[in-house]
Order: structure tokens, then C-alpha cells, then sequence
């Protein structure tokens, strides 16, 4: 990157005007990367009843982007190595734009299913390229930058989630997600702009389990950290794909469903930068544990039909949203070098992900056999538990 370590390292207490326009494009970019999935919790009822799904299958929306955030987060390293930052990053950003367009315009539960894998594959390797890039630009400010690229993830959840049920209402469900295409577009253009001028590239070896990577797999503290990413993103899908879903099925409308969404992702932005300003010592399972308790309380509560949900879901998207930003974080207190980052994120995104595909499917899947949504939801309260166990194992680095 052009904002390399020894300038970052030479401005600690804020940014230059360089670094500001990294900073804007990696916000623009980071806005585009959720209303892809979040966009289709509101509008699932409409695509359930357009195209006959059970909700198991519905419930592939979301999973399928999950699915490959995982099973691509292994290879985008590879593939920066090989072919640069910027090709990688505006090539995902371009699937990713195509396949929302695509996906609003199908005529099948196939072509659906196909472009929603296209917008999951856009998804996966633009985001598991970033604990690089902030390793690379801003080393000394890394919990900082993930702090704020994770509260803009939460700002375009929120924009999504917020407009998606009311756009729906006004000009049904295809614009509803199809209209969110332009956001990866405007992300294009803005990292276009600051990019750096191409380098040759030195030759790659083929890809391959390097011994960094297989020492990894025999790193406990890194499992540790990659279940406790995959709690929090179980937890995080399978309330994006369904919290909307449940509350239309007790007689809210689309709008104000959306809205309750809205408000989940609205405070999960909210815990961000908070979490991530305050959490300042590498020992973070203080507010590990803080966060875990906070989105079990939460839990329970929407676990219960019809129990005030402007307060329960707020208080567990901050609780979720904090330990998000700790989660994101804790590759990088135990990592020194832009390419180790990327080799400890790709590893957590791989487990995590991989993992946490399975919560909205499996939400869907008991729907389906019960014909209600409290069984999932109580389901949800004891993953947040087990996060609460895990969060008291998380040892910082010597």
C-alpha cells in the first residue's frame, strides 16, 4: 500500500490527508460488503411466497455467503500475493455488484440460489483481505481501524436492514435487494481512486498448506479465537436472516419489522468503535466476557414471543457488536507482519465462517418442524453462553 507501516507508525495520534482518503475508501468498501445478505432478511416472507421455498431453503440467502466467507478466506491470501491488493479487491467488488443485480432479476429458485453464490463469493474475499490491509497502513492503530471498517460493515447493515422492508412495501422485494448493487459500484470508484500504481509482481508458488499455516492448526489459542468468532457470527446471521421474519410472522409489518433490524444493526454499529476505543490492553476478556453476558440477556429476551422487542434486540446487537470488533481484533495482538495477519485472519474467517453458515439453516430447519421461531431463538441463548466460556480462555500474548 502506498501509506506504508514507518508512516503510519510516524502519525499515532491521527491521520494524514493520504491516509484519510485510505481510510474513506476502506469505510465505502466496508458499507458494501453486508447489504448483499442483510437486504434479504426483510424481503424473505415476499421470496419465500414468490418463489414456494421451505424456510430451510430460504434460509440459504444468507447461509450460502456465510458458507463461502469461510471456505474463501483460506485462498484470498494466495491470490493478493499473486495477482495484488487492488485487482483482488475490485474484482470481488465487481461480482459482488453483478450478482446483487442479477439475483433481483431471477425468474427461478436456481438462478436465485446461483447469484446469491456469486454475491457470497464477492463478499468473501473482499473481506478477508482487510486485516492485511490494516496490518500494512495502520500497524499501530489496528484495533482503532478494525473498530471503525467494522462499524462501517454495521452502517451498511443498518442502511440495508432500515430501507430494505420499506422499499419493499413501496416497489416490491426486487428492488428491495437489487437496489444495493450500487453501493459496491460507489466502493470501486473510491478505492480506485487511492489505489496505488501496479507493481510487477515476483513469481508465486502454487498454493499450498505452508508450514505457517499447519503451526497454526496446532495453535490452541488460535481455535480458541476462531470459535469464538464463529459464536458471534452464528449468532449474527441467523438474527439478520430471521429476526425480521419472526416478528411478520407475529403481525408486524414489513416496514417496522425491517426497523426492528434496523435497530439490531444500528446498535451492533454502536458497540464498534466504542469496544474498540476502550479495549486498549491486550488482555481483552474483560470485555469479552462483558459482551457474551450482554447478548445472552438479550437473547433470552427475544427468546420469549412478543417480550419488548426495541429492548431486547439493541441490547444484544451491542453485546454482539462489541465482541465483533475483540474478535477481529485479537488475530492481529498476536500477529507482527501484514502477510501474518492475513494468514491468522484467513484461518479465523475459515473456522468461523464455516461454522456459522450452519445458524440460519439450522434456525430454518426448525422452523419447518415446528412452525415457530422460539425453539431457534433458545438455541441462540446457549451459543451466546458457550461465548461467555470461551471468552474467560483467551489468554493475551506473551
Amino acid at each position: 500500500m502506498k501509506h506504508d507501516l514507518n508512516h503510519a507508525q510516524g502519525k499515532p495520534a491521527g491521520f494524514s490527508r493520504g491516509e484519510w482518503g485510505l481510510v474513506l475508501a476502506i469505510v465505502l468498501v466496508a458499507i458494501a460488503l453486508r447489504p448483499g445478505i442483510v437486504s434479504m432478511g426483510p424481503a424473505l416472507p415476499a421470496i419465500i411466497d414468490a418463489f414456494q421455498l421451505s424456510h430451510a431453503m430460504a434460509s440459504l440467502m444468507t447461509a450460502i455467503p456465510d458458507l463461502l466467507m469461510g471456505a474463501l478466506a483460506l485462498p484470498t491470501p494466495w491470490l493478493v500475493r499473486r495477482f495484488g491488493v487492488n485487482k483482488v479487491l475490485m474484482l470481488a467488488l465487481g461480482l459482488l455488484s453483478l450478482s446483487i443485480g442479477v439475483r433481483a432479476f431471477a425468474d427461478s429458485d436456481r438462478l436465485l440460489i446461483s447469484a446469491t453464490i456469486g454475491v457470497g463469493a464477492g463478499i468473501a474475499v473482499a473481506g478477508a483481505m482487510f486485516a492485511g490491509i490494516v496490518k500494512a497502513s495502520f500497524a499501530n492503530r489496528a484495533a482503532l481501524m478494525i473498530g471503525i471498517y467494522a462499524t462501517a460493515l454495521s452502517l451498511g447493515s443498518t442502511l440495508s436492514a432500515g430501507l430494505t422492508g420499506w422499499i419493499l412495501q413501496s416497489t416490491g422485494w426486487r428492488v428491495a435487494i437489487g437496489a444495493w448493487a450500487a453501493l459496491g459500484v460507489i466502493a470501486m470508484i473510491a478505492w480506485w481512486r487511492v489505489m496505488p500504481k501496479p507493481v510487477t509482481a515476483e513469481p508465486i508458488a502454487p498454493m499450498q498448506a505452508t508450514p505457517a499455516t499447519r503451526l497454526l492448526l496446532r495453535t490452541p489459542v488460535a481455535w480458541l479465537i476462531a470459535l469464538f468468532f464463529a459464536c458471534v457470527n452464528f449468532l449474527f446471521y441467523a438474527i439478520l436472516t430471521w429476526t425480521a421474519a419472526m416478528y411478520q410472522e407475529a403481525g408486524m409489518p414489513a416496514a417496522e419489522a425491517g426497523a426492528v433490524l434496523a435497530s439490531f444493526s444500528f446498535c451492533f454499529m454502536l458497540a464498534n468503535p466504542v469496544v474498540g476505543m476502550l479495549s486498549k490492553s491486550l488482555d481483552r476478556r474483560g470485555w469479552l466476557a462483558g459482551c457474551s453476558i450482554l447478548s445472552t440477556i438479550g437473547l433470552a429476551g427475544m427468546a420469549t414471543p412478543g417480550a419488548w422487542p426495541w429492548l431486547w434486540v439493541p441490547v444484544t446487537a451491542f453485546g454482539l457488536g462489541g465482541a465483533f470488533t475483540l474478535a477481529m481484533t485479537l488475530p492481529l495482538d498476536h500477529t507482527h507482519t501484514p502477510d501474518a495477519a492475513n494468514r491468522w485472519n484467513a484461518f479465523v474467517l475459515t473456522i468461523g465462517y464455516l461454522i456459522a453458515a450452519s445458524g440460519p439453516f439450522i434456525m430454518g430447519v426448525m422452523h419447518d418442524h415446528s412452525g415457530q421461531f422460539a425453539g431457534g431463538f433458545q438455541l441462540l441463548v446457549g451459543v451466546s453462553a458457550l461465548m461467555l466460556v470461551l471468552a474467560t480462555m483467551l489468554k493475551p500474548p506473551r
